[in-house]
């Protein structure tokens, strides 16, 4: 398995590598992940870490394209061929932009390749405002193109994706399968003491309104969005407030500044390990996801659905693939609508409950850990050679 990430860090793409590998476990398989020198080892069974060397100078890398990646990323390349020298492999299971290496790989080996698409690599560089130039954005298509096409199976993680693989002719060896475990590694019990220890930690009393964010500081995130629509809600609920999880060290200074200076009632917890994510849910009455751009649905999501809390989100694809208004307030990227949005789940308890009802059947019927581990036995079915029965019991379960 090839991973251009850190891994493991609490975030998107590893968290779905972390899931991804812990079902390939339960169904028997064994993975040598080839991967960045970055980030926290985990511990298991059937995963052995491969890292690739450390280029001089370079101690992290950042979300989204840079230089750094591409170089990390010809590391990534020279390990894994070695890697590919050393060990007779069944198959190759690609990450992101390792795609192209893999494809490579599988030409060379003879073996075959499941691309696994988190993301539209074009798209990436507008999501991050990398590059505006035609020629760039001619090669990510042209890049992407060959990963799909060089694999046996391509796995995508949203409809937006799914769609886009249809439309180039791989619809027949594709396979949707959400990221229904979201960003939680272990679940914790809703547990009164553990909310109310969270919320004495940060000096929210128990009878204030608590929403949460989780997540990066990322500008596609819509933090900024959040940050004025707390300000908006302060003049109609000054007692509620809004609790922020994620971040680098400097991007939450400059956003706690931004909020000190426009009056956003808003806490900063940094990171924090993911086994803590849990007990922050627990503590709060309403979730939020302002994302103001891209079109995959954030992992978190997921999470948010089991967890017992309604979800309040901006009416944008990133989150209409997934939640309907039955099961979530979905309002314009705007701070006044977000925040009004926010005080209608504040002021009226019982549209809470129907919400979160509703999107905690959702999760039960439609993005089931069960479904998970069923789409991913049928991907690697048809990855290995069993591709009609496979395609066959994948279509059931998805439907």
């Amino acid at each position: 398995m090839l991973a251009p990430e850190p891994f493991f860090e609490p975030r998107g793409t590893p968290f779905s590598e972390y899931h991804r590998i812990k079902v390939l476990g339960e169904l028997g398989y064994e993975v040598d992940l080839v991967t960045y020198p970055f980030g926290r080892d985990i511990s298991m069974a059937h995963l052995r870490i491969v890292r690739s060397a450390r280029p001089p100078f370079i101690r992290g890398v950042r979300i989204g394209p840079s230089m750094v990646k591409v170089l990390l990323d010809l590391f990534l390349a020279v390990t894994a061929f070695r890697r590919a020298l050393m060990v007779s492999y069944d198959a190759i299971h690609s990450h992101e932009e390792a795609g192209l290496l893999g494809a490579v790989l599988s030409e060379i080996l003879g073996i075959p390749h499941l691309y696994d698409m988190h993301s539209s690599l074009p798209q990436q560089l507008q999501n991050f405002q990398y590059s505006k130039s035609p020629l760039m954005r001619g090669l990510f298509e042209r890049a992407e193109r060959k990963m799909i096409d060089s694999a046996r199976v391509v796995i995508t993680i949203c409809q937006e994706l799914q769609d886009s693989v249809v439309a180039v002719g791989a619809g027949d060896r594709s396979f949707l399968i959400e990221n229904v475990m979201g960003g939680d590694m272990t679940r914790a019990e809703e547990d009164l003491a553990v909310a109310e220890t969270v919320r004495r930690d940060y000096g929210i009393r128990s009878d204030q309104p608590l929403i949460l964010y989780t997540g990066t500081f990322e500008e596609y995130q819509g933090l900024d969005l959040l940050t004025s629509a707390a300000a908006c809600l302060a003049k109609s609920c000054a007692e509620a407030r809004v609790l922020v999880v994620g971040g680098e060290p400097a991007q939450v200074e400059r956003a706690r500044k931004v909020a000190d200076a426009t009056g956003s009632p808003m806490v900063f917890a940094g990171q924090r390990p993911p086994e803590e994510i849990p007990s922050f849910i627990a503590a709060c009455d309403i979730l939020v996801s302002p994302r103001v751009s891209g079109t995959n649905t954030p992992l978190k999501i997921y999470s948010y659905l089991r967890s017992g809390r309604p979800i309040v989100a901006t009416d944008l694809r990133t989150h209409t693939q997934v939640l309907t208004l039955e099961t979530a307030v979905l309002v314009l990227p705007e701070a006044e609508s977000l925040a009004a949005g926010l005080l209608r789940l504040i002021e009226q308890p019982g549209e809470r409950q129907v919400l979160s009802d509703a999107a905690r059947k959702l999760a039960d019927t439609r993005y089931s850990r069960d479904m998970y581990v069923s789409r991913t036995a049928a991907a690697y079915n048809m990855l290995l050679g069993n591709q009609d029965g496979n395609r066959e019991s994948y279509e059931g379960v998805h439907a």
